[in-house]
């Protein structure tokens, strides 16, 4: 049996009133196209599940079970990063009933654990980014040192021998 899946042949029939190359190229692709055409069209038939970032009918529509958090930060990006990471299934809603709007992560019940690390390493860079300093209050800082420093601007003409 293992013989016969290693060795398989493809007979091509090709009628023509001269073979050369140019019609074996084209009849192997001609071919290989059927052929993907075919794979592609299997895989159509076949329901496709949704994973990653999908709407939250679809999430409900696994029936897995749904949980969400609550995000306050508007920079929800960065969330959306670390949670393709780690491969969690999670639709984001976002309320917009409060000023500063407020967004719902949706997720599967069983991704708990992978949501748990992801949430841990997305509060993890907000606190990091927190702590150190913008990069536009280090300039203005700079710009004062350069203002308040005294530059000596006379021209001394001196002859050297």
């Amino acid at each position: 049996m293992q013989e016969e899946v290693e060795n398989r042949t493809v007979t091509l029939v090709v009628s023509g009133t001269r073979f050369t190359g140019r019609l074996l190229k084209a009849a192997i692709s001609k071919y290989m196209a059927h052929r993907k055409e075919k794979r592609q069209q299997k895989s159509r038939d076949a329901p496709v599940k949704p994973q990653g970032k999908q709407t939250v009918k679809q999430l409900v529509g696994q029936n897995q079970g749904v949980s969400n958090l609550e995000i306050t930060d508007p920079s929800i990006r960065d969330f959306e990063k670390i949670a393709r990471k780690y491969g969690v299934d999670y639709a984001v809603k976002k309320d917009r009933s409060t000023s500063p709007p407020k967004y719902m992560i949706f997720f599967k019940a069983r991704d708990a654990d992978a949501l748990t690390a992801a949430f841990t390493e997305y509060s993890s860079q907000k606190v990091k980014k927190a702590s150190r300093p913008s990069v536009l209050a280090k300039l203005g800082h700079f710009k004062e040192l350069v203002k308040n420093a005294v530059v000596d601007r006379t021209k001394r003409k001196e002859l050297e021998r």
